[in-house]
Parts: structure tokens; C-alpha cells; sequence
């Protein structure tokens, strides 16, 4: 077995090609991938700097083709231009268990520390289980990213003041006006991006704020608990006439703020619009960055501010990745000793079909009365337990350590278990791949 995973995220591909391979609901391509005989499990997380595949194989070539498919000629069938080879990147095994832990505990966020990663790793998995798409080994796993999470935030202090990507944002409308006391803002969604945005701009001290939603009770509610006004979207051309920040966090196919609009609210005005485009795929469209007074930011820009908080967070940050290389450890001894069941189970098998086929061979050959037939058998099993006992505590003892991979390939070439013209293999149902 096999566990592997193939993605791409901001530090691999910028957000204008991050956007055509973001998936709002993963249900309909978990089945798709399920169907593929490379593919045993599958786990698809799609967030605003991140869209991974984690999966499950017997046989990892296929499986590394498979999702490479997927992800060239699936999601981005529609790209304009081929995505570049470095775009994707593949971890298997203790790499690709290592990724997610470190995903899981926000150690590979843009912010590192934001809180919000944890929340969206456990709604892509929550999907797989309902569509069936994740198993026994997915299941421990993420059961274990989630446990090392809490223990990165509960034992270190790198979630002590929590960073988000909204705050990164609001910090930086901060430097663009030096102060927001005075200013109009415009949030257009109502998810947990928007509310924590919204949260920030108060205790900034902006008073002024509008709430924008697809979902007119959404903006209702959230606009209550922050004395904001709520509206739909069809009041946006209005609205971003009477706003000096722009934040937009929507699942939108495409822009919903273009070029003309902004054109249109731009009439007339001296102050400048500071733009937060938090939406992935986009919520405003790229050309309104050259607008004159019109200052646009998307998720890639805020990696800058971004820096400064890893910066400060480095000490703490070694300190998680500590408890994360554990909670591998652990995890990848979990596997070998997975891994060493099927080997032990085949060994048995074989052996006691050796030991069967002998033994047919001498009482056909020997005149014994059935009492006589008895103690032959027993000892026949008791020489073939002798011998298997001292390889088999040898492997399951050291399943979980480093040489326990070691001593299963060893195991399976000296009895030739993976050879079907060996001594007892006649038969023999197929057994798990060792791998």
C-alpha cells in the first residue's frame, strides 16, 4: 500500500492558474477518481492556496499517472496555456503524510498559524467520507493530522495571537491610509473569511460597513452581529460607488466585479479604493489594477506582509514541526505494522500448504490407524509453528521501527511469496502488495 499525493499550491503556481483548478464541490470528481482501478482511497482538498489529491495505492506508477491525469487534462482542461512541470509537486509516504501534518497545522499556510486551514483539511475530508472515497488508512490518517493539529496549537505558541489572511489584508489597508478611522467599507461574501475581516475593520476602527451576499439572509445575519447594513449582490454597482475598502471572499465561477465597474464608481472621485480580492477563483477582474486610483490586491500580493509573520512565528514554527516529524513517526510505524499483516498471513498460508501437501504424500505412503494420523499431523503443525515462530516475532516486533520495512522485503524474497510457481503458492488467493 501506497499513499501519495500530487497538488499545487501558492509557493508552486500563482493564483491566476491556482483559480481554473478550484474545485466548490469535490464530490463529483471523488467519484470519478474512484472509478479509476490505480486509486484505492481518495482525499481532494481545495482551498484558496492550495488544490492536493491524497490517495491510496497498490501500485504507485500508475497511481503518480493517474492523478497527473487528472490534474493536466481534468481540472485544467480548460487552461489556455500547458501548466508548467514545476507547477505540481509529489510526496509519497512519509513525504506525503509529513505534507498533510504540516497543511493540517498550518505550518505550510501563506500565514503560518491562521487558524482557518484545520477547518477547510477537515471539510475535504468530511466530503470523502460522505462520498465513501476514504478508508481505513485515509481515515487514521486524518484521525492523526487532526490530533497533531491540536497539539501544534495547544503546546506551542504559534497560535497565540491567530494570524489570518484577513488580517494580513486588513493590516495592509492599514499602511495603504495609515488609519481607517472615517473610511467605507465593502465586504462582498459572508463566510468565515468575510466575518473574520469584519471583526478586524471594527476593531480598527472603521465605521462605516456594508455587507454584500449571493444569499441575502447570510449578509442579514452577519451584518447583525456587526452592526453592518446587509444587501445582495445586485447592489454592488451602488455600493462600490460609497466605499474606500474593497474586500471580496465569494465562490464565484467568475469575476463579479469588472473593469466597468469600477470605471463607473471611479467617476467623479479623488479618494482612492484600496481592493482585497481574498476569492479564488478571483472576484474582481485583473485589469482593475490599472485603473488610476484603484489599488488591487489579490492572495499572492499579501505573501509579502505574510513573511514578516512567518518570520516571528520561526521559533515557534520548529518547534510544531518537532511534534509533527513524531506524529509521523507514529503514523508511518501504524503502516509497517499494516504493511507486515498480509506478509505474515501469506507466510502461514504457504507454509501450512506445504505442510499439508507433505503430509498427504506420507499417509498415503504409511498403513496408520487413525490415532496414528493424529499425532503425525500435530506434528507436522507443531514443526512448521517452531520454525515460523521465531521470523514472524522478528517482523511483527519490529514493524514499527525503521528496519521493519527491511525485514519484510527480506522475508518475502527468502520464502519467494511473491513468486507463483513456489512450493505451496498453488491456490493462493491473492494477497495484498507489499508495497
Amino acid at each position: 500500500m501506497k499513499i501519495l499525493l500530487v497538488g499545487m499550491n501558492h509557493r508552486t503556481a500563482p493564483v491566476e492558474v491556482r483559480e481554473r483548478f478550484s474545485v466548490a464541490d469535490p464530490a463529483p470528481w471523488l467519484e470519478k477518481l474512484l472509478r479509476s482501478t490505480e486509486l484505492e482511497e481518495v482525499v481532494l482538498i481545495s482551498t484558496c492556496n492550495r488544490v492536493e489529491v491524497l490517495a491510496t495505492a497498490r501500485r504507485l506508477e500508475g497511481a503518480r499517472h493517474r492523478l497527473e491525469a487528472f490534474f493536466l487534462r481534468e481540472l485544467g482542461a480548460e487552461l489556455e496555456s500547458p501548466l508548467r512541470p514545476e507547477a505540481l509537486y509529489t510526496h509519497v509516504d512519509r513525504d506525503a503524510v509529513r505534507h498533510l501534518f504540516r497543511v493540517a497545522s498550518s505550518l505550510d499556510s501563506m500565514v503560518v498559524g491562521e487558524p482557518q486551514i484545520l477547518g477547510q483539511v477537515k471539510d475535504a475530508y468530511r466530503a470523502s467520507v460522505e462520498t465513501s472515497a476514504s478508508g481505513a488508512v485515509l481515515n487514521r490518517l486524518f484521525a492523526n493530522a487532526f490530533q497533531t493539529a491540536k497539539r501544534v496549537r495547544t503546546e506551542t505558541a504559534i497560535a497565540a495571537r491567530p494570524v489570518s489572511v484577513a488580517r494580513v489584508a486588513v493590516d495592509l489597508a492599514r499602511q495603504i491610509f495609515e488609519t481607517l478611522e472615517g473610511k467605507r467599507a465593502l465586504l462582498v461574501g459572508a463566510g468565515e473569511m468575510i466575518e473574520l475581516a469584519l471583526d478586524t475593520l471594527r476593531g480598527a476602527g472603521l465605521s462605516s460597513v456594508k455587507v454584500a451576499n449571493r444569499t441575502p439572509a447570510r449578509a442579514l445575519a452577519l451584518a447583525q452581529r456587526y452592526s453592518a447594513s446587509p444587501h445582495g449582490l445586485s447592489d454592488l454597482p451602488e455600493l462600490l460607488r460609497g466605499s474606500d475598502v474593497v474586500l471580496t471572499s465569494l465562490a464565484a465561477e467568475r469575476p463579479l466585479l469588472d473593469r466597468a465597474l469600477f470605471e463607473r464608481a471611479m467617476q467623479g472621485r479623488r479618494e482612492p479604493v484600496f481592493a482585497i480580492d481574498l476569492g479564488v477563483p478571483r472576484n474582481i477582474a485583473s485589469d482593475v489594477a490599472s485603473l488610476d486610483g484603484v489599488y488591487l490586491y489579490d492572495v499572492d500580493d499579501l505573501s509579502g506582509v505574510a513573511e514578516i509573520n512567518a518570520e516571528q512565528r520561526q521559533h515557534e514554527a520548529a518547534r510544531a514541526g518537532a511534534i509533527v516529524d513524531e506524529a509521523v513517526e507514529r503514523f508511518d510505524g501504524w503502516l509497517a505494522a499494516l504493511r507486515a499483516a498480509p506478509t505474515i498471513r501469506q507466510l502461514r498460508e504457504r507454509a501450512q500448504a506445504v505442510r499439508e501437501q507433505e503430509l498427504d504424500k506420507a499417509l498415503r505412503k504409511l498403513e496408520l490407524d487413525e490415532g496414528g494420523r493424529r499425532v503425525l499431523e500435530a506434528l507436522s503443525h507443531a514443526i512448521v509453528n517452531k520454525i515460523l515462530h521465531a521470523p514472524v516475532s522478528k517482523l511483527r516486533a519490529s514493524a514499527e521501527r525503521d528496519e521493519g520495512i527491511a525485514y519484510l522485503e527480506t522475508i518475502r524474497e527468502l520464502f519467494a511469496l511473491d513468486d507463483p510457481t513456489a512450493p505451496g503458492a498453488e491456490g493462493e488467493t491473492e494477497v495484498g502488495d507489499p508495497e
